[in-house]
């Protein structure tokens, strides 16, 4: 596993071995990444169930302002922590502990531009659809959200203030995206970039 493109374009990246980490494969990385290319410049970034951070160091390499990572298991913090070192870059930070706990406090770096969201395959569909609606609160007007899901799992209940677009799907992996549109706002009705 590797950065695919930018600042440390190359970078091996380390996978803790004997766990359930399943990173995101390089081709749906790069797929991922030439959709988002023209928001991630500048982007305060969030990678939720961060794993190895291959998705929110990807962005940092790309040129985002910053990363906040969200983390619990210690075999993936130990591969997280030495990834950011390998990566080199500034700008990155760790929050030890379960998605939803840091969802309903205050996280460093936000509010957000950018969110990539990797659940575990087997986070149930209610589960997300908490995580989704905490998320909301942690975006600024016009964020993009992406979520990694298994082609075979239901697309996620987007909560009413994310527009969802049209999900891309890569063999046995699917990402869906939506954007904050703020209920009330003008934009509501509009179509995500």
């Amino acid at each position: 596993m590797r950065i695919v493109a930018g600042a440390a374009r190359g970078r091996r990246l380390v996978v803790p071995k004997g766990t359930d980490v399943r990173p995101t494969p390089d081709r749906v990385k790069e797929a991922l990444f030439s959709s988002l290319q023209a928001l991630v410049p500048g982007a305060r970034v969030l990678d939720l169930f961060a794993g190895t951070g291959a998705l929110g160091l990807e962005a940092l390499s790309r040129g985002a302002a910053s990363v906040t990572l969200v983390e619990r298991a210690r075999a993936s913090l130990e591969a997280l922590e030495a990834n950011i070192a390998a990566v080199g870059l500034p700008g990155a930070t760790v929050v030890r502990g379960d998605v939803r706990t840091a969802l309903s406090g205050e996280l460093p770096g936000g509010p957000f531009d950018l969110v990539l969201i990797d659940p575990p395959y087997g986070l149930s569909d209610a589960a997300l659809t908490t995580i989704l609606e905490a998320l909301v609160d942690h975006l600024v007007a016009g964020a993009t959200v992406v979520v990694e899901r298994a082609s075979r799992d239901a697309a996620p209940a987007w909560p009413r203030a994310l527009l969802p677009g049209e999900p891309r799907r890569y063999g046995a992996t699917t990402l869906h995206r939506a954007e904050h549109r703020p209920v009330g706002s003008a934009s509501a009705g509009r179509e995500p970039r």
